[in-house]
């Protein structure tokens, strides 16, 4: 049996790539990345020396993925990062190259929602279309929809607020979330990739119910900094984004932006909290990896170098993490 993980350089992809080399031989498993060069050189070195396959595949080049896919059995297939019709296009091209190249099984990162018609998020139409184009392959699958990750909250909301006077600023109001933590996700990921889930079955990914309040209050605690917890009517928080230079869509100019991320799915997904969107709770973390899910609270201080080093911007993440 051969397993390939996509994405295998990203933070969701490396972390199912670390779960399943714990459990299975290393010369049983394909890793793949769009570009060779983002994979850090002790990785893949410490990926060689476990006997790991590691291939080019971009989204966007067909046969390269399928001879990248080739000999293997299961695939976890990592959500592109663009938001619109290209990467419903980039999902179809690696769909399609995998049933090519003999694949068997194939594990899709949805979102949270995504089989849900009353759902507005801004991602969502993306998730929905690869999740019906998958469904009318034929082959067998799993579908694992992420809720929104609680450690966005704890870099990218500080790093607002510590733009802004440590006003952390939201629409999300007293609204809550079951917010998952990645490592959660990345456990899930493998579990389903290794064959531990129902054939065909889609899985929510959610953890423990808090309030993006309450995620404030506990840094404002651990901090010593009185972080104030502002929230906004949805066209006053456009407002404040385009005030910090955050693009409105994903397309938009990112050069002054202190964050990857575009208005449009920023003020949606906040707007689903306030809504109760994204307050339903399952069962699946427990279910596939045998362990409940992290409790948001215990990675305020994993995080604390965001306020501690005062971070303004997610691209200097790197230089203290």
């Amino acid at each position: 049996m051969r397993y390939i993980v996509t994405g295998a350089d990203g933070q969701l992809g490396g972390r199912v790539a670390a779960n399943v080399l714990a459990q299975v031989p290393g010369n049983q498993l394909t890793f793949t990345a769009p570009d060779l060069d983002r994979v850090r050189p002790e990785t893949a070195a410490a990926w060689a020396a476990a006997g790991v396959r590691l291939e080019s595949a971009s989204y966007d080049d067909v046969e390269q993925m399928k001879a990248a896919f080739a000999g293997g059995d299961r695939i976890f297939i990592v959500s592109g990062v663009l938001i619109g019709p290209e990467r419903v296009r980039q999902h179809k091209n690696v769909i399609d190259a995998a049933i090519a190249a003999g694949v068997q099984h194939i594990t899709y990162t949805s979102f949270f929602g995504a089989n849900r018609p009353d759902y507005h998020q801004y991602v969502l139409p993306d998730h929905t279309a690869t999740e019906a184009y998958l469904t009318a392959q034929g082959v067998e699958h799993n579908i694992m929809r992420n809720n929104l990750y609680v450690e966005n909250y704890l870099l990218n909301s500080v790093m607002l607020a510590n733009l802004d006077h440590h006003r952390w600023v939201t629409t999300a109001g007293t609204g809550k979330a079951t917010f998952i933590a990645k490592d959660d996700s990345g456990r899930v990921g493998a579990a389903l990739l290794l064959g531990k889930g129902e054939p065909d079955a889609d899985y929510d990914v959610t953890g423990r119910l808090v309030g993006q309040d309450e995620i404030c209050a506990w840094v404002r605690e651990a901090s010593g900094i009185d972080y104030e917890y502002v929230t906004l009517f949805e066209d006053d928080y456009y407002d404040y984004l385009d005030s910090m230079y955050i693009p409105r869509t994903s397309k938009g100019n990112y050069s002054k932006s202190p964050v990857p991320w575009c208005a449009n799915d920023m003020v949606t997904n906040e707007s689903g909290i306030r809504d109760g969107l994204m307050s339903v709770q399952s069962d699946a973390v427990e279910r596939l990896t045998g362990r409940p899910p992290i409790d948001p609270r215990e990675l305020v201080e994993k995080y604390s170098f965001v306020w501690r080093e005062q971070i303004t911007s997610y691209w200097d993440l790197g230089k203290v993490a």
